[in-house]
């Protein structure tokens, strides 16, 4: 199957996981891979430590047994017993994650070994190779999942990016814009981490606000008084919201209705005018065009699996934009939405989706899905700026994908 059917695909399957509970093959597949390390390594740890091996053996077995658990949205009489039990799964899939793939680097450094060794290349003890190496896989998988869980935990650093715009006019030159994304309040993220960012923003004291998508993993019900921080955003022409694939596995039109509520603008497929010289929406004239940014936003890219009514539409974004207004701004979840609004004519857009692959190895997937992982990138006539996220989906861990609260500058290009 091609990698874009493939990822077309995910919201079914994923909505398919979140209905059919218990995920009986996800815990069987789990399982047979949490067996699968245990006969890599165990042996071989037995041999220099016991009791190290003894802890590993315990800790595979609960990894093995908790990683479903996030999954089967656990029904409890007390909801904090419920958050815990999300709470281990999570982390033991971040642990397991980097496990398994530190596994399978040993198991390749065996065989390279063992191959070097019969060919006469290299000589070594092989018995202490596979011990020590054995011991190695699991300390440096629970160290990186350590220093990976204070990347995703503290409240994501502020990146400054220049944008240079063709011919920009001169009233827009410095127009900044705070892009978050990918914050994916749910099991783990919750009020206090949200009011973190909100503070952080507001010092900022930004043009606009944009946050492209992905910005809820949960009901309105169970995350209303979670979400609820992002009112007190503050920026010059206001805070504008496209939607994320996560808002329509959450139910989109309640959420769309929540923000609203909140004092959030939902972009649906349209655009908004910002006056550099007055207030966000100003309608302008054909002569005061050198002053208006046209912000428009797009829904998620699968949308119209979901509701074919907000299919995704660039072109359809920018219906009514006045000509003289050329500065165009689009925000866009996916990344995949650029050539169809490079088409469209916009100058820049702002995506999130990948969180830059979170942690290895999932970065090395990304490209299969998606043409850019993080960063600014030039596409044709236009930039594409991907944020590699301001919080983190499912395991509280980020390894050399920092999440961001991303300040863009426009700048003469």
């Amino acid at each position: 199957m091609r990698a874009d059917r493939l990822t077309d695909a995910l919201p079914g399957i994923a909505r398919l996981f979140r209905i059919r509970m218990p995920l009986r093959p996800l815990s069987i597949l789990s399982a047979l891979l949490h067996a699968y390390i245990g006969l890599r390594l165990l042996p071989a740890l037995w041999v220099l430590s016991p009791v190290g091996a003894a802890a590993l053996l315990l800790a595979l077995v609960v990894s093995a047994a908790t990683i479903p658990l996030p999954f089967v949205g656990l029904r409890s009489p007390r909801p904090p017993l419920h958050d815990a039990w999300r709470w281990i799964g999570l982390l033991c899939m971040g642990w397991f994650s980097s496990l398994f793939v530190l596994t399978l680097v040993r198991d390749a450094g065996l065989l390279v070994g063992w191959v070097a060794q019969w060919a006469g290349v290299l000589r070594f003890d092989g018995a202490a190779v596979r011990q020590w190496s054995a011991a190695a896989v699991p300390l440096l998988a629970t160290a990186v999942t350590a220093v990976g869980f204070f990347n995703a935990r503290r409240t994501a650093p502020v990146q400054r990016v220049d944008v240079p715009i063709r011919d920009l006019p001169a009233a827009l030159v410095g127009f900044s814009i705070v892009q978050l994304s990918d914050i994916h309040v749910g099991p783990t993220i919750k009020r206090g981490y949200i009011q973190r960012i909100v503070e952080v923003v507001n010092r900022l004291e930004a043009d606009a606000i944009a946050i492209t998508g992905d910005l809820v993993d949960g009901s309105v019900a169970e995350l209303r008084e979670h979400i609820a921080p992002l009112a007190e955003l503050r920026a010059r022409h206001g805070t504008f919201v496209v939607t994320g694939n996560h808002e329509y596995y959450a139910g989109a039109p309640a959420w769309i209705v929540e923000l609203r509520r909140l004092g959030l603008r939902v972009l649906l497929n349209e655009h908004v005018l910002l006056d550099a010289r007055g207030a966000a929406g100003a309608q302008t004239d054909e002569e005061s065009g050198d002053a208006t940014l046209v912000l428009a936003g797009v829904t998620d890219f699968t949308a119209g699996h979901f509701d074919a009514a907000q299919a995704s539409d660039p072109h359809a974004a920018l219906a009514g934009a006045p000509a003289s207004a050329t500065t165009r701004v689009l925000l866009a979840h996916q990344p995949r939405s650029a050539p169809a609004a490079a088409d469209a004519g916009f100058q820049l857009q702002l995506s999130g989706h990948t969180h830059g692959g979170q942690f290895f190895p999932w970065n090395l997937f990304v490209p299969l899905q998606q043409p850019f992982t993080a960063g600014l990138h030039r596409l044709r006539d236009m930039w594409v700026y991907t944020s590699r996220g301001t919080g983190y989906w499912g395991p509280p861990k980020r390894f050399g994908a920092p999440s961001e609260i991303t300040l863009l500058r426009l700048v003469a290009g």
